[in-house]
């Protein structure tokens, strides 16, 4: 049995977890972008995420594990005849965490011709991909900023149409692809596309532990897990479930966490200091400040929480400044510390 380092066990990072789990409370944030140094606990974060989210319910039978109560328009072209009845016989599955390789071909990703059905029958059946495995879950990619142009071009177009459409080989197919989007890499080893970087509604930072204590603990977990994984999975499983019951929580939630005009001004004044280009910064900024409220059981978004989502939301959107040598980050915490 292939065991996952727990989330709870992870040490530090403490801007990366909670984007995750703002993500895992509200996918309409637009996934969650982890850039920083090899051995941080990238790949490690994302790969525990499985654990904590809740099952979905999904149609019986279905390939893209739609949801039940989906509208015609959302729901892909097979539901119809699995939905024969007022009600639609339902189960309940893992939210898909799939992995997108580096090297996998355009094929494995969108879908393709069902060979063996194809020889076998002579019937022209399709074979869904990686995004039709993907659909209401997540999707992730390591070493984002290394994957090929041809697959970040469909990546983009799939992401902002929540809809796959393969045409090739006489096949013409459309299903839903609703996916939260999660990227990992090392900004040494290349930038991302500035139109794939858009897609990401937040950017994370990780960053190397500079102190000894914290350095120590990282390594005694990690070895722990690894000399007896059982034990150390069943030693945090206490502490994975109460994540869970926050993230089942804030999904309950978030429909009546409000914003006052005095939070939406001040998203909006704060992205006007920053120079962000277009509308989508204040917009995935209220919508990380409405799901970290809701993780929080807070009836009401306030100030502060968008203090605290804020670098996450709006480090990837700002323009460079040749008269500002300054980071992203620095020039957030400074626009905040003079603007609130």
């Amino acid at each position: 049995m292939a065991w996952t380092f727990p989330f709870s066990a992870i040490v530090g990072q403490d801007e990366m977890k909670q984007a995750i789990l703002i993500a895992a409370v509200d996918p309409t944030v637009g996934g969650v972008l982890i850039f920083g140094d090899r051995g941080t606990g990238k790949s490690t974060a994302v790969r525990a995420l499985a654990a904590l989210l809740p099952q979905m319910k999904a149609v019986v039978g279905c390939r893209y594990q739609c949801d039940p109560a989906a509208t015609p328009r959302t729901a892909c072209s097979e539901c119809p005849s699995l939905r024969a009845g007022a009600r639609p016989k339902t189960h309940l599955v893992p939210v898909p965490v799939v992995d997108l390789p580096l090297g996998a071909t355009e094929d494995r990703v969108v879908g393709a011709l069902d060979l063996e059905r194809a020889l076998s029958q002579g019937v022209k059946a399709f074979e869904p991909g990686l995004l039709a495995r993907a659909n209401r879950g997540f999707l992730y990619i390591d070493e984002v900023n290394l994957l090929e142009d041809h697959l970040v071009d469909l990546l983009i177009d799939v992401a902002a149409s929540g809809e796959n459409v393969v045409e090739r080989e006489g096949l013409s197919v459309r299903h839903p692809a609703r996916f939260v989007l999660v990227g990992s890499g090392n900004p040494e080893e290349g930038e991302l596309r500035p139109q794939l970087l858009d897609r990401f509604g937040l950017s994370v930072e990780v960053k190397t532990p500079e102190d000894l204590a914290t350095r120590v603990d990282v390594v005694k977990r990690r070895d722990a897990f690894e000399r007896d994984p059982e034990a150390f999975v069943k030693h945090w499983h206490k502490a994975d479930a109460a994540v869970q019951k926050r993230i089942v929580a804030g999904r309950a939630h978030l429909p009546g966490v409000k914003a006052g005009d005095e939070v939406l001004e001040a998203g909006a004044r704060l992205c006007m200091k920053l120079g962000t280009d277009g509308l989508r910064g204040e917009l995935t900024l209220l919508r990380a400040a409405r799901a970290l409220a809701a993780l929080e059981g807070a009836a009401e978004v306030q100030v502060e929480h968008l203090r605290r989502i804020a670098p996450s939301a709006l480090r990837h959107r700002l323009r460079r400044n040749p008269l500002d040598d300054a980071g992203s980050s620095a020039r957030i915490e400074r626009a905040l510390a003079e603007g609130f």
